[in-house]
């Protein structure tokens, strides 16, 4: 390690203007002398919880019978070639697949409840507690995971944790059936009453990471310049750069392309939205893409770059609104999306689901091949995070919540060992499988969560 300071940068370094902030990847710089290059004190795993809503073809009669979600084999024996996580083939050693898990509290507890799976199912992914049906203010659900880990290992960091999303979420007031549209906008709950915004514009979880300096003109002024963000900050880069070593300043070098690379994208989405061509997506912000697989993707790079600096490691992303008619033709099928779940056990129609589900999976490895590429230590940010993945809803033709999509990646700093697919007792409640998830992540002390009967552990 070549570094000419007398002491070692600390990790929390920012390079910052006038109306810029941004945060430095782990470099060798910040290893004090008298430690092991690559010793990381206060390294916890990065968590990053995603919902796509609707459930799964595979969870069907008809989808069960032929495998379509869950592959035939547990442990390491499984075969994913005909199911619709067939695209994580290549990542199976950092897959971990947990089946014939239920949310049985997103069902209708009463009456007046039934035929609100749709409108409580988002509540309940994360927190596994049943959602008080109402449209007015007293709103009630439980705690989400996210924000659990991130009371414990998310303070330390300037953003505890970031919430995103690709559908909007600014409906006001009741949303069908009697419940809040809070309940079917978020995933993520800071406490049983206090659900927290998703952001959905690009631009938006930019600025929150790395425009934070200045007042809110000198902001606004940056952002309408074509100027990246990176000229407001040139100096401080090109001071700090002679004083590192010839390893850390490639991978600073690569860290700020990275930033400059994704805010050019931002500002090529926003020209294109803003030229008064028609777009597919009318009324979006003008930095969300058209295209449901390249807005995801920004959304992933941002989550990259947040986890590399530290800013945050904790994300809640939700990836679909329930009930919502998007098409995605990337998929191969033009139906769209809530109509295709109701595909009335029809075997053809169900195949057709299912490929929806496959299109999905498939924009995953994107992220893991961008966090097995960025290393943190002598670690990938891969094996340093835990990822998942699921719905709280099984069969969306029915509307049923018994043996719902689960599926964990990366290894959560060796909490998972990946190459696995474990298969819960008939009943399992799927706050076992999260509650496992969470003692192998730090939180061992906790003891119950939502509607949980003790563990299910995932290694």
């Amino acid at each position: 390690m070549s570094y000419l300071g007398k002491e070692p940068l600390a990790r929390r370094t920012f390079l910052k203007s006038a109306s810029a902030m941004v945060a430095l990847p782990y470099l060798d710089a910040m290893v004090p002398r008298s430690m092991s290059r690559f010793a990381v004190k206060d390294d916890p795993a990065r968590l990053i919880c995603m919902e796509m809503v609707h459930g799964a073809a595979g969870c069907s009669p008809v989808g069960l019978t032929q495998n379509l979600w869950s592959p035939v084999g547990t442990g390491a024996a499984f075969d994913l070639s005909a199911t619709s996580l067939s695209p994580l083939e290549a990542w199976r050693k950092h897959l971990t697949i947990v089946s014939n898990t239920d949310v049985r509290m997103a069902e209708a507890y009463k009456s007046e409840e039934i035929g609100g799976d749709h409108f409580r199912s988002s509540a309940v992914f994360l927190t596994q507690s049943h959602p008080t049906q109402t449209e007015s203010s007293d709103i009630y659900v439980g705690t989400s995971i996210d924000q659990l880990y991130a009371r414990r290992f998310g303070q330390s960091t300037p953003i505890p944790s970031m919430q995103l999303c690709i559908e909007p979420v600014d409906r006001a007031g009741g949303c069908a059936y009697g419940y809040s549209c809070m309940y079917t906008d978020s995933i993520s709950w800071a406490s049983p009453t206090e659900p927290l915004p998703m952001i959905r514009d690009p631009r938006v979880a930019f600025e929150q990471l790395f425009g934070t300096g200045g007042s809110p003109a000198e902001r606004a002024a940056r952002t309408r310049s074509t100027s990246s963000i990176l000229d407001w900050i040139t100096g401080r880069v090109s001071e700090l750069k002679r004083e590192l070593g010839a390893s850390d300043r490639l991978r600073m070098d690569q860290y700020l392309e990275n930033i400059r690379e994704i805010e050019r994208r931002i500002q090529q989405i926003e020209a294109r939205n803003s030229s008064g061509d028609e777009r597919d997506l009318a009324g979006a912000p003008a930095g969300v893409p058209d295209s449901f697989g390249d807005h995801v993707k920004i959304m992933m790079d941002l989550q990259v770059l947040a986890l590399q600096s530290d800013m945050t490691r904790v994300f809640s992303f939700k990836l679909g609104r329930d009930a919502s008619a998007r098409v995605y033709p990337d998929s191969g099928i033009m139906t769209g999306f809530h109509p295709a779940s109701h595909h009335g056990n029809n075997p053809a129609r169900v195949k057709e689901f299912a490929e929806i589900n496959r299109y999905h999976v498939g924009l995953l490895p994107y992220l893991l091949e961008k966090l097995s590429t960025t290393m943190d230590g002598d670690k990938s940010l891969l094996e340093k995070t835990a990822i998942v993945y699921g719905s709280p809803m099984a069969d969306s033709n029915t509307h049923n919540h018994r043996r719902c999509p689960l599926i964990v990646l990366g290894g959560g700093n060796g909490a998972f060992k990946g190459n696995l697919h474990l298969k819960a007792p008939d009943g399992t409640p799927m706050a076992n499988a999260m509650l496992s998830m969470l003692h192998g992540l730090g939180l061992d002390d906790m003891t119950t969560l939502g509607d949980s009967t003790g563990e299910f552990r995932l290694a």
